[in-house]
């Protein structure tokens, strides 16, 4: 890295010594005393399971990562002219594959500056960064390693930033989480700032059902390798064999239902955490839940947390929305 290439970058981590995995006794022990059994699904992502994920996306049944960027390509220019920021602020930002169309829009409106990359990879933050300010010779990163549930007040802030949380991430909050979340991004807004918001919409359930149940059985694969994380971590013996994907949609929920329901009656030793789990034949286990929305729901979200809604986008077929809110009190 060149001098001036560094004098564009800084990245502040706000990670416990224990890294991304850390809180990883807690939660898997939390739940699986649960009367219902869970795992978090934050302990899909090693690297095979982001690359499980990554073959997901591209799947003919997973229809949301091609619908929300068919609306990114056609309706970015509208987006950066309705926020009106000179700095992008991504949530969950990975490689910053998707968010490239917005930064080449605030680009091409004069407004590009800064852009604020939060992401738990130190790594895959770093890299970006480098990427970044080779395609974009006058931007200034300024990337932030954390768990951005726990430390989203950390964020660096200067009025005037577009708040982005793609992907439909959103979905895998529970509402009262997800209403909380949502607060305290309101809490953080500035009056001139925006917050641009990914979220799958409720259809047929036919469709949502094939969306989490390919014909591949990746998405399969994918929700088994939280098991894999588990044993490798934690000394588990989980069987992924002894375990199969579940996935349906819940109407009264309005989410898709993400489980690993076990194929016998066993026994899961966990050394690390001093204990044992016990299984019955057809018991399940939740891994995710995958929220989907309708235009009201979310107005009514947004209005329970001090923010209002102020532009809409879907894809032709009414698959995928981003929408724009802002403070509610600030008009």
């Amino acid at each position: 890295m060149t001098g001036a290439e560094a004098s564009q970058i800084t990245i502040d981590v706000h990670l416990p010594p224990g890294g991304p995995l850390s809180g990883m006794a807690a939660d898997v022990r939390a739940g699986l005393t649960k009367p219902f059994k869970e795992l978090s699904p934050r302990y899909f992502y090693d690297g095979r399971g982001s690359e499980l994920f990554e073959q997901i996306t591209e799947l003919p049944e997973y229809y949301p990562t091609r619908a929300e960027r068919s609306i990114l390509q056609h309706r970015a220019a509208d987006i950066v002219d309705a926020a009106g920021c000179n700095s992008l602020i991504e949530l969950g930002s990975g490689s910053a594959a998707k968010t490239r169309v917005l930064l080449d829009a605030m680009q091409e409106a004069n407004l590009l500056e800064t852009y604020v990359p939060v992401d738990i990879s130190e790594e895959i933050t770093r890299r970006t960064a480098m990427e970044l300010i080779g395609e974009y010779p006058d931007l200034t990163v300024h990337g932030v390693v954390c768990d951005y549930e726990i430390h989203l007040e950390r964020l660096p802030r200067e009025e005037g930033g577009l708040f982005a949380f793609l992907g439909g991430t959103i979905g895998n909050l529970y509402p009262a989480t997800r209403r909380s979340f949502l607060a305290r991004i309101a809490s953080l807004m500035y009056p001139g700032d925006s917050f641009l918001l990914g979220t799958d919409l409720v259809k047929d359930r036919a469709r949502l059902e094939t969306a989490y149940n390919d014909s591949a059985g990746v998405t399969a694969e994918f929700n088994k390798n939280v098991l894999h994380v588990v044993n490798r971590e934690l000394g588990a013996d989980f069987d992924l064999g002894a375990f199969e994907h579940v996935a349906f949609w819940d109407e009264d929920n309005s989410w898709i239902d993400i489980r690993l329901r076990s194929l016998t009656e066993h026994v899961v030793s966990i050394p690390r955490l001093e204990m044992e789990v016990e299984f019955d034949a057809g018991e399940e286990m939740r891994t995710e839940i995958s929220a989907k929305f309708t235009r009201d729901q979310l107005e009514r979200t947004y209005a329970r947390v001090g923010l209002e809604m102020v532009e809409w986008w879907t894809d032709p077929d009414d698959l995928f929305a981003l929408s724009l809110a802002r403070r509610a009190h600030d008009g």
